[in-house]
């Protein structure tokens, strides 16, 4: 007997019963962003990895964990492990700085990152994006609160919050950083090894640690919003007037800072409710320095992640059921060879004309494909055994009722759709 494979640490099977969630979540979040002008991009699963360590930062966990390997000509790649380093290249690449500004994109692909595996992260996730790039006004931020903030209200969430923040920019961020790290200097022996080290490489974070003793300390840290330039207030206070325009729902929060060294300006996160940042579902911000950064003219961008693993969670956490749209109404049976060669031929004439249809050709007995066609929950099974496949018939029998009906073959699919469409 050979070795039994196992899938990698880290990663599932998406088995056809979850499949429903992923297929009405994608249908959610694509319907909403379209219908407020988004496209969407896909964009290769692998990039250069020079695309990550410059745009998202040597020292970033994103950049960190990324799978790294080289090709047959040595060129370094890595598994994209977020998405909008390779949007950003692809505006660049793709010549869409020629199209009327700004460009509004969105994505759904799967990211790999080599990080611990635990509930709703894997190292293979998946996600859906939004990006606005070449527009620098602030109500694009509120417009995307809003899109987010929308997708979830359709998929019936509830217990969900807007966390939101600003961190400054090149002008005012260096000043508060100074201002931070003076307030931290005298306490480093009290914080975790993680914070020790976000001390000397990434000085925000140290708002961003989960530590009961971290969190301790934080709560007297000074807020970079008591510390914006004027510029960076502006933009920020007509951000929130739009979105209390709007009457959603949010909470300023000083300790969102994002973990992306590209992010400037305004910065969000949407939240479990009631677990907080412990389970935070996706995030966003502006990022106007990453377009120059990766080789092009200054361009202000602003975008938003959210992990379609964990809004599956999340609804499983919430018991949000849902219709979903029944794709096989229509069991064929036959008993005999000519009947299965007639039922062969009719199962394809309604796959043909578009009606969701089956059949099982080693099921001998009609009583056993019956019991199957209950099963698949189908509206009619049309049966031909022997005679009818000699008088050129088809049975149509009502699931719900157990009426029975005969039709000449040639008239069923017409039939059938007629009472499918009147359903």
């Amino acid at each position: 007997m050979g070795k039994k494979f196992q899938r990698p640490r880290g990663t599932r099977d998406i088995l056809p019963v979850e499949q429903k969630y992923f297929k009405y979540v994608q249908n959610i979040f694509e319907t909403v962003a379209e219908e407020a002008g988004f496209q969407k991009i896909t964009t290769p699963t692998f990039e250069d990895s020079k695309l990550f360590v410059r745009g998202v930062g040597k020292e970033a966990e994103v950049t960190k964990d990324m799978y790294v390997f080289k090709d047959k000509s040595g060129n370094s790649l890595a598994l994209r492990p977020e998405g909008t380093a390779p949007i950003v290249r692809a505006y660049l690449e793709d010549g869409m700085q020629s199209l009327p500004q700004p460009v509004s994109l969105y994505y759904l692909s799967n990211f790999f990152r080599y990080e611990r595996p635990q509930a709703g992260r894997y190292r293979e996730l998946w996600q859906f994006g939004l990006e606005v790039i070449g527009d620098k006004s602030p109500l694009v931020d509120a417009n995307i609160i809003a899109t987010v903030w929308r997708m979830y209200k359709k998929l019936n969430l509830t217990d969900i919050s807007i966390q939101v923040n600003s961190i400054g920019c090149s002008v005012c961020r260096p000043k508060y950083v100074k201002l931070l790290k003076k307030y931290y200097s005298g306490k480093l022996t009290k914080v975790c090894a993680d914070c020790k080290k976000r001390y000397k490489v990434n000085p925000l974070r140290l708002l961003d640690c989960k530590n009961d003793k971290c969190l301790e300390i934080q709560k007297e840290a000074p807020q970079i919003i008591n510390n914006l330039c004027s510029a960076c207030h502006d933009h920020f206070k007509t951000v929130l007037e739009y979105v209390d325009e709007l009457e959603i729902d949010y909470e300023l929060n000083p300790k969102i800072v994002r973990g992306l060294d590209y992010y400037t300006g305004t910065v969000f996160e949407v939240w479990n409710a009631k677990e907080g940042a412990q389970n935070s579902l996706g995030g966003g911000g502006r990022y106007d320095l990453l377009v120059e950064l990766l080789g092009g003219s200054k361009t202000p961008a602003m975008g938003f992640g959210v992990g379609v693993d964990r809004t599956i969670e999340e609804m499983e956490k919430e018991e949000i059921e849902f219709e979903q749209k029944k794709n096989v109404n229509i069991f064929v049976a036959q008993l005999g060879n000519k009947a299965r060669k007639k039922c062969f031929k009719l199962l394809n004439d309604l796959l043909d004309a578009g009606i969701g249809a089956e059949a099982r050709f080693d099921k001998g007995g009609i009583g056993d494909q019956l019991k199957t066609a209950s099963k698949l929950g189908v509206e009619y099974t049309l049966l031909i055994g022997q005679r009818e496949a000699f008088d050129g018939t088809v049975i149509i029998k009502d699931m719900a009722s157990g009426n029975q009906e005969i039709f000449p073959y040639e008239k069923v699919v017409k039939v059938i759709a007629k009472r499918l469409r009147s359903a």
